[in-house]
């Protein structure tokens, strides 16, 4: 046997200071360098922030301070370990040994090592969504709350309520009342579900994902001497994206800094923009008093955007009521000030945006460094069938996908059934939306159609069943004359789907704006087989079919909302619909806080662009239905961010929209026409090209007019 020697692995030794530093930036190094005490880091957009907890970490182990000593708190694993394997390249795989994770599996860690104080054994189970819901469903349908009311939430509605509850600190009934005012009389009845489902979980060892957090902080403020033992342990905390953080976090956070107060954390007070999380704003505005005596040291140079668009990012940040001043300056020099666009409507933009992105793939952009940013994922419905159409791939984050979504797969359901049929798929689909229409019943009903040469009398014989009359109704929609405009076949199709509609989904009034949205596409169509033709999905040909997720992202361009792409950079950045109303909200309008929160949803968007940004502003109150319909509210005005103190004025240049006229083709003359010679200066061509019946035909100098 041969014996292959292992040399000890070699420890990088950065005697050099100098070369050590040489990487960062004054204010970078100053938070690096940073000694004991408390210190908060604010990092503007692009300012490096990853970077500087990386070699403080670095900076620490070269110091001497024990790996195990350090605790960092990210909000991703992938980040974490990311950070860990960075320090380690830049030091030694000491770095490795650090305590870093997320908050959640750091709390998982803590509780499996004294969760006996609390009564759980150290192998309990930790419940995921899905499971949580059936826990939630049982108890719901053991109290038998859906047979009193069939109004009643859902499992999945209750769960969410319970969970934002938590992550909140609000108790159950304001949640209601502010985010499902339609359930606030069932509030007793959801208290008595949550108080039944906690002491459930306990019985079974089970814990959610919101129990890992509440049940550590439990721990940490009612056992002090367990308190103490984990201050010791962690010498030095370092927590990344702060202004992310929610009030048991912070909590958390207090409990475990010891005497010594050496907690750094790293944010930034205009990225927070996750409040419908639980995320709370003021733990970053507060840090200073929670903990006296705070460095605070701020990140303003920024190695992403051109200066221009940080000219403009400046000035919207500007205007917030409460923050820490800031001002970014480019590390790069040059580049173009963002482009504000004026469109006619939200078709006039998707059609820009659409070209656009084929100009810059035209001038060597690939599609992965270019996307386009909205508020909220119905936003870019109509942009979604453009970049279909245009064979632009794209992938979606925030929300599903417009023609993935159950509710437009139900109405879509009713309007291919009246194109065809004899489509049994969408017959089972529109059929199961029916309250005590089960699959068999759907089946049978589905075969008896099939078996019948007049399919819309199969229903007869289900006359003695309680769901008759709503089945009659969907089959009086189907069978109705195709002929008709597909805006009205579409108009009484939704007519029959809303009650069903309101039924099936909690969140019935969001999920409006998307059949609204459909109502305004279908608009320009004159015909139900080109509409259907539009609105399906192409299957992937089969180098889509057979490349990863990570090929898939590197060949297409990016459609995100803008909370899915914080953190995230591109090239080109479009920002859709910057409209009062989108964004801010209109749901934000009375709200100061919310509307705080908007702004820096818009600081957000505009600094995920590297080199061009474009803001569309379509003139919503020109569509034919308007996605909302509230008294006094106008789509039609630019987002009030962007106005304020005439920032587009001075930091972006305007755009306007033209349509390019088509050069007019040469026509066949008519035969009554053809034996006349002209003369070499005579032109023949169409005025009108978009009439099949009607053209005109002018003929050359003398401009005579024929009509044929």
């Amino acid at each position: 046997m041969n014996n292959y020697i292992l040399k000890p692995m070699e420890e990088k030794n950065i005697s050099d200071r100098q070369h050590f530093l040489s990487e960062l930036n004054p204010a970078q190094k100053e938070a690096v360098l940073h000694g004991d005490g408390p210190m908060l880091v604010i990092a503007g957009a692009g300012s490096g922030k990853t970077k500087t907890l990386v070699y403080r970490v670095a900076h620490l182990v070269e110091q001497g301070v024990s790996p195990e000593s350090i605790l960092l708190l990210t909000f991703t694993r992938k980040s974490s370990e990311e950070m860990l394997r960075r320090a380690a390249s830049i030091l030694d795989e000491r770095c490795r040994k650090i305590a870093g994770g997320t908050f959640h599996s750091f709390a998982n860690i803590i509780l499996r090592q004294y969760g006996a104080h609390l009564g759980y054994e150290n192998q309990f189970t930790i419940l995921d969504r899905a499971d949580s819901e059936d826990l939630i469903g049982m108890i719901r349908k053991d109290m038998g709350c859906q047979k009193t009311d069939k109004s009643f939430p859902k499992k999945s509605t209750i769960g969410s309520v319970i969970g934002k509850a938590l992550n909140t600190g609000r108790a159950i009934d304001d949640v209601l009342k502010e985010d499902y005012p339609q359930f606030e009389d069932f509030s007793q009845d959801i208290i008595s579900i949550s108080s039944t489902y906690n002491s459930h979980k306990q019985a079974i060892q089970v814990m959610d994902y919101d129990d890992l957090l509440v049940q550590l902080r439990r721990l940490l403020t009612q056992f002090p001497q367990i308190r103490e033992q984990l201050q010791k342990r962690y010498q030095y905390i370092l927590v990344d994206e702060y202004q992310d953080t929610n009030c048991i976090q912070a909590d958390i956070l207090k409990a475990l800094v010891g005497e010594r107060r050496n907690i750094m954390v790293v944010g930034d007070d205009s990225q927070s923009i996750y409040s419908f999380r639980g995320a709370h704003f003021k733990n970053i505005m507060l840090f200073p008093e929670i903990f006296p005596g705070t460095k605070i040291v701020k990140l303003e140079e920024n190695y992403r955007s051109v200066q221009p668009i940080l000219d403009l990012t400046n000035g919207i940040i500007e205007y917030a009521k409460e923050k820490y001043a800031k001002t970014l300056r480019a590390f790069r020099e040059g580049g173009d000030k963002p482009m504000y666009v004026e469109m006619q409507n939200d078709h006039s933009q998707s059609r820009f945006v659409v070209q656009k992105i084929q100009e810059y793939v035209d001038q060597g952009i690939p599609l992965s460094e270019i996307a386009v940013l909205i508020r909220s994922g119905w936003h870019s419905n109509d942009l979604e069938v453009h970049l279909k159409s245009s064979g632009i791939a794209f992938v979606k984050y925030g929300g599903f996908k417009f023609m993935e979504t159950s509710h437009v797969k139900d109405v879509l359901a009713f309007m291919r059934l009246i194109g065809n049929p004899r489509d049994a798929i969408s017959w089972n689909r529109v059929l199961m939306l029916v309250d005590g229409l089960g699959p068999k019943a759907a089946s049978d009903l589905v075969k008896a159609m099939s078996a019948s040469m007049l399919p819309e009398t199969a229903v007869h014989a289900f006359s003695k069943k309680a769901f008759f009359a709503e089945v009659q109704e969907i089959f009086n929609v189907v069978f109705q004359s195709s002929r008709q405009a597909p805006s009205v076949l579409l108009a009484s199709a939704l007519k029959v789907y809303k009650p069903l509609f309101e039924a099936r989904y909690d969140d019935f009034s969001k999920r409006k704006s998307d059949l609204e949205s459909l109502q305004v596409m279908i608009e320009r169509y004159e015909s139900l087989d080109v509409f259907l033709t539009d609105m399906s999905l192409d299957p992937p040909d089969i180098s889509q079919a057979n490349s990863t997720p990570q090929e898939q992202r590197e060949q297409s361009m990016t459609l995100s909302t803008i909370h899915s792409a914080k953190g995230l950079e591109w090239k080109v950045v479009f920002l859709l619909s910057a409209v009062d109303g989108y964004l801010p909200s209109f749901q934000a309008l009375e709200d100061q806080t919310q509307l705080e929160e908007e702004r820096r949803l818009m600081y957000v968007a505009l600094t995920r662009a590297k080199d061009h940004l474009f803001i569309l502003k379509p003139r919503l109150e020109m569509n034919a239905a308007q996605y909302y319909r509230y008294p006094g509210m106008s789509l039609g005005a630019v987002s009030r961010f962007l106005s304020e103190g005439e920032l587009l004025r001075h930091h972006a240049d305007r755009w306007s929209l033209v349509e390019e006229v088509a050069q007019p083709k040469v026509s066949k003359l008519p035969a009554y026409l053809q034996n006349k010679t002209p003369s070499k200066s005579d032109v023949f061509y169409d005025s009108s090209r978009d009439s099949a019946l009607t053209e005109d035909l002018f003929w050359g100098d003398d401009k005579r007019k024929y009509r044929f």
